[in-house]
């Protein structure tokens, strides 16, 4: 297991070397260790193009993919299913919504003001959900069917605002709603950071609760757990962890649902070794597909959650069809 954790360790940190050389300007690996690491007289545009453009870029996909895995993960867990992702709990559709309405209704919103709308939209439709499907208890079948009839209520109100809004309004909210980093800085990644470090704790130190709401209300109350009150909790780190990874990069698909499946085939049914592999993978994902995006068609950029898109949607036919042949 340690090996497997160093392999991924390794891969992710080429990603993130070939993130910072490689785009509309190329920077050969000694080019790149000297701008990184100011030696050598290195080239003052070298050193600009690394520090102030594409590391941030980097961290903060890194710090997005780690977000969205934990949260997949999750998700997946205290709704017991496969195909799950925190997109089942009306986040995506909540942040879409905000976002929107912000970029379409108010002129020229600042940066924070999106941001915090998208976070808010998230958490609101999150909340929703829950106390809707509160009837004595909650139950996984319950928060699923309310979360998706939910989230189509509000891609109903994003589609309105988006038809009736001004074009170009629209066209700044299409970009947004795509999922990229492009506009990155080290403020975002700071404070990404630190927004991270106690959910991401918290969901490491709930391992256990994982494994054991993952079998069955009974089951798990049996063993002592409060359902009810797991339940709640995990939505909360699950909204927490993906509405501050889509207030900041909007919204990339797929990985929340990509990332545990994959740490799953690796590791096996703890979840103490799945959320480590998962949030790994995660971060391998998303810096993979903001650099895929860069060097693909340049000088024309990609966003990332086009390119997590392409890969996750067949990945999903392919759970769908293991599932119904009996072997996914």
């Amino acid at each position: 297991m340690t090996r497997l954790l160093v392999a991924l360790t390794l891969l992710l940190a080429f990603l993130v070397a070939a993130s910072l050389a490689y785009g509309d300007v190329s920077l050969s690996w000694r080019e790149l260790y000297h701008a990184f690491t100011g030696t050598g007289d290195p080239d003052p545009q070298s050193a600009m193009i690394v520090h102030d453009l594409r590391l941030p870029r980097v961290l903060l996909a890194l710090l997005v993919g780690v977000a969205l895995a934990t949260a997949g993960t999750i998700t997946q867990a205290v709704m017991r299913n496969p195909l799950a992702e925190p997109g089942v709990l009306g986040i995506n559709s909540g942040a879409a919504a905000a976002a929107m309405a912000v970029i379409v209704l108010i002129q020229d919103p600042p940066v924070a003001l999106l941001q915090a709308a998208g976070f808010f939209g998230a958490a609101a439709m999150a909340l929703a959900v829950y106390a809707l499907a509160w009837r004595s208890g909650t139950s996984s079948l319950r928060i699923i069917l309310i979360g998706i009839g939910l989230s189509s209520l509000a891609t109903a109100g994003t589609t309105f605002l988006s038809a009736f809004g001004d074009i170009g309004d629209v066209q700044r909210a299409m970009v947004w709603l795509a999922g990229s980093v492009y506009d990155a800085n080290m403020i975002k990644v700071r404070l990404l950071a630190l927004w991270l470090i106690i959910p991401v704790t918290l969901a490491f130190l709930t391992v256990r609760e994982l494994d054991l709401i993952r079998l069955s209300d009974n089951s798990a109350k049996s063993l002592g757990q409060p359902v009810d009150r797991v339940r709640g909790l995990m939505i909360v780190l699950v909204t927490v962890l993906s509405g501050a990874a889509v207030a900041v990069s909007g919204l990339i698909g797929f990985v929340g649902l990509v990332a545990p499946h994959i740490a799953r085939r690796l590791v096996g049914a703890s979840y103490a070794w799945i959320l480590p592999v998962a949030a790994l993978v995660g971060a391998c994902l998303v810096v993979a597909a903001d650099l895929i995006g860069r060097i693909i068609l340049p000088p024309a950029q990609i966003p990332a959650g086009i390119v997590t898109g392409l890969v996750g949607a067949p990945f999903f036919a392919y759970l769908l069809w293991g599932r119904r042949h009996g072997h996914g």
